[in-house]
């Protein structure tokens, strides 16, 4: 092997890149096993990144269990979107991890806004979510969630934030910063961190445990590893459940989490549906209620990176139960319930994204279970999040390639 071909590939998996979050499998494959591996992943990469093409090509007609549709390529030439919001008459905001927000126009994207705080792009930290109040065109306020830097050096430390500001032009104006979760650290992973709004306008957002999972998700004196709820202008609601709990930090929702990054709001119910990543399997759908505890790191359904045993437990009294767990993990990041009737038998289904395996996944609930799953556009490639938009389609951000896509109903 050569430095510059898989030797490079043996080495991030042999001892793992720990800024980005991945693991070192030494202990789980043997070197003849890594070399293998490694020249898996080589294989077949052009040294021309630009040759590579989706697997999933716009145009053409998909069926599925129950719904056909085509995918129609919105916007391409990104690297890795993260959010998307949609603005008054049709414009949409799209966030790029690397730390830039952008307008997409009449067809172009328009150059990086300015105004942003500075952002920590470490790992998989960066310019995170963004969404819209819900009272947007008469205050116009845009909320975005990114990894703030507490410090530089030779690692720069932070946490997740959150801010909220005004759209004038290409200029953000009248910036708040709103919450800051604590402790900062220098790891590059397990931020959160996905934005969404309920009926009374309180916001919810995830916190992960920023790659320290004995140390914060069930001690209630830290915002690593939870679920917060905070009002629109950062104030903690009232009946948050630990306000008066000497200690604890009052956005505190739930606690017990590993790394939630789809947070939605059911649309008939009101219900906070989550998922959030596992360690090595484990992935969880959970319905979040205020005060719970989730079980992470003590239950888990998950073992090491390493394949050594994280914990015996996968149920404990006082811990709460997923909805549904993934095993093998896939990732899931960004989800949405589908609405708006253009998708008549995927009606209140939730549509999951896979980091991993590369796909969109249908989740049908009844009541609160799983009854069905259905994997959908297989191959398209890191899926980063999935909105409705207000045309009543789904918008999936999608990294290597970046692109975004709708779906478009065929009867």
């Amino acid at each position: 092997m050569n430095e510059t071909g898989s030797a490079s590939a043996f080495k991030s998996i042999k001892f793992g890149i720990e800024d980005i979050g991945m693991p070192a499998f030494a202990k789980t494959f043997s070197d003849a096993e890594i070399e293998a591996l490694a020249a898996y992943v080589k294989r077949g990469i052009p040294a021309d990144r630009k040759l590579l093409k989706p697997a999933i090509s716009s145009g053409g007609i998909i069926s599925s269990e129950v719904q056909r549709f085509a995918v129609d390529t919105v916007i391409s030439g990104l690297k890795v979107p993260w959010g998307m919001a949609f603005l008054p008459g049709g414009d949409i905001l799209v966030s790029e991890r690397s730390g830039t927000l952008h307008v997409f126009s009449d067809g172009k994207l328009s150059d990086p806004i300015e105004g942003l705080p500075d952002i920590m792009a470490t790992g998989q930290g960066g310019l995170l979510d963004v969404c819209l109040h819900p009272d947007y065109e008469k205050n116009g306020w845009v909320y975005f969630s990114y990894s703030k830097p507490a410090g530089k050096g030779i690692k720069r430390t932070g946490n997740t934030a959150i801010m909220r500001a005004r759209l004038k032009g290409n200029q953000l104006t009248d910036q708040q910063e709103l919450f800051v979760a604590g402790p900062p650290n220098d790891r590059g992973h397990h931020f959160g961190c996905k934005l969404v709004f309920d009926k009374d306008n309180n916001l919810y957002f995830g916190v992960g445990d920023r790659g320290q999972h004995f140390e914060f998700p069930q001690k209630l004196d830290n915002h690593n590893g939870k679920i917060h709820r905070i009002r629109d202008d950062g104030a903690i609601p009232d009946d948050n459940p630990f306000v008066n709990e000497p200690g604890a930090m009052q956005s505190i929702y739930s606690y017990g989490h590993r790394n939630p990054q789809g947070n939605v709001i059911h649309p008939l119910t009101g219900e906070l549906w989550v998922t959030e990543h596992g360690p090595k399997g484990g992935d969880e759908l959970n319905l979040v209620k205020p005060g719970l505890n989730y079980g992470w790191p003590v239950i888990s359904y998950g073992i090491n990176y390493d394949g050594t045993v994280l914990t015996e437990f996968t149920e404990k009294p006082g811990m709460e139960q997923p909805v549904m767990y993934w095993t093998p993990s896939i990732a899931p990041c960004g989800m949405t319930f589908v609405t708006g009737g253009r998708y008549r038998k995927w009606e209140n289904n939730i549509l999951v994204g896979s980091l991993s395996f590369q796909y969109l996944e249908r989740v049908v609930l009844k009541n609160h279970s799983v009854i069905h799953r259905e994997k959908l556009l297989e191959g398209i490639g890191r899926v980063r999040n999935v909105v409705m938009g207000p045309d009543g389609l789904v918008y999936i951000a999608v990294e290597n390639p970046g692109v975004i896509v709708r779906l478009i109903p065929v009867e």
